[in-house]
């Protein structure tokens, strides 16, 4: 097993993923456009990326464990292909709506797959190495956010910003060939699949779904509705603030190592949810480019840590959950998003623009206290404990190891 190459093949599967998000969220109009589709119909197209990422996460938990994690990439390596072929020589709202539907599958399955492997060939650096991974998400987003920008500028086709996702895909396929997977860490450690069912119901592991409901909304909702509404409130661009965040993400998941070894995984999730909250506080009051800037600075250090430390926390703490309880865990966070964007619309429009933060605002607040209450919990313990699976005895289930110096 080649764990570099699995490793840099899974953060290019990615960064087609977070291209797919942000090239396809600039095609909107002008699909919308040249198929004469209102904005309902556009949003049935726009919405079902969302909806397919959900339902490949939660069926590809458990397929990971049967199928293994390398059928599961040859699913989402034909689905992104498929996808995006279909995109560009689209003829109207259902193939539209099809295509976008197998770009959100494939997306979903990349997940799917690459969480439970990279905690798989990292079992002492999880948290860690899931930030490192999740780097490429918002760093997909900035290239597919510049791609869109400059292939507009030389006014090229939608087309060809649609093409642009077929190198990266068929960089990872090739990467992917032929390697050696290894079994899924539950697999690997004799963990039976009543026992993963048993681990997902455990309290801890339904507190951590629930906060991952939180955490994607604040950050993903949030970013969703920026371009439109620091357009109207600080006129400023918002796909300009938007790249800052994401670049800013990038980084800050890049250097993860050395704060979780600082923090804490609880820790970070603490020092997240108070500068997530200051940084949409901060939007709610911005008015023009500099304070804008000012409050997305403090938002992204804020939600930088969530959703690759959320992932990281349940699979060392919650072990036994194996894959599936990764795919929950993204499966949540999704489908957050999708509940969220409503919400805030609706606050949109029966109150000001800058109100709509402010009542995001009340999610990370809500979170502070709860990451608060596991890192005294877990201070009052000694500090945090990663519970490591045991490969070579089930029956003693565990052997928890101090691997992250608690603050």
């Amino acid at each position: 097993m080649n764990a570099t190459r699995l490793f840099i093949a899974s953060c290019l599967a990615l960064i087609v993923t977070a291209m797919s998000f942000a090239i396809r969220g600039e095609l909107l109009d002008p699909l919308g456009l040249q198929f004469g589709l209102n904005p309902e119909q556009m949003g049935w197209v726009a919405g079902t990326a969302f909806w397919g990422f959900t339902l490949a996460m939660i069926f590809g938990g458990p397929l990971c464990d049967v199928l293994g994690m390398g059928r599961l990439l040859v699913i989402a390596f034909v689905g992104h292909l498929a996808g995006v072929a279909m995109t560009i020589f689209a003829t109207g709202f259902w193939t539209l709506f099809i295509s976008t539907l197998l770009v959100g599958l494939a997306n979903g399955f990349v997940e799917a797959a690459c969480n439970p492997l990279i905690a798989t060939m990292y079992p002492d650096r999880k948290t860690e190495k899931l930030n490192a991974f999740h780097v490429w998400f918002p760093g997909g987003i900035v290239i597919g956010g510049l791609v869109a920008y400059f292939f507009g500028r030389f006014e090229l086709s939608w087309q060809w910003k649609m093409a642009t996702l077929v190198l990266p895909t068929l960089i990872y396929g090739a990467m992917f060939l032929g390697q050696k997977f290894p079994k899924t860490e539950r697999v690997e450690s004799g963990v039976s699949t009543n026992q993963m069912f048993a681990a997902c119901l455990r309290p801890l592991f339904i507190v951590l779904v629930l906060c991952m409901f939180l955490t994607a909304a604040t950050e993903l909702g949030t970013n969703q509705w920026l371009s439109s509404l620091l357009g109207k409130t600080a006129a400023v661009s918002g796909i300009l603030v938007l790249v800052w965040i994401n670049g800013i993400m990038a980084v800050g998941r890049q250097f993860a190592g050395p704060v979780v070894h600082r923090l804490s995984p609880t820790g970070i999730l603490v020092m997240s949810a108070v500068l997530s909250a200051a940084g949409l506080i901060g939007f709610s009051y911005a008015h023009d480019r500099f304070t804008a800037f000012a409050a997305a600075t403090i938002f992204a250090l804020g939600i930088c840590y969530f959703w690759p430390t959320m992932l990281g926390v349940t699979s060392e703490r919650v072990p036994r959950s194996g894959a599936l309880g990764l795919a929950i865990m993204g499966g949540a966070g999704m489908l957050s998003v999708s509940l969220i964007l409503p919400f805030i619309g609706y606050v949109r429009s029966h109150n000001s623009d800058a109100a709509a933060f402010r009542y995001v605002a009340i999610l990370p607040a809500i979170l502070t206290v709860v990451f608060g209450i596991l890192y005294a919990r877990d201070k009052a313990k000694g500090g945090y404990r990663a519970e490591r699976l045991d490969v070579d005895s089930t029956d003693r289930g565990f052997e928890p190891v101090n691997v992250h110096k608690s603050v």
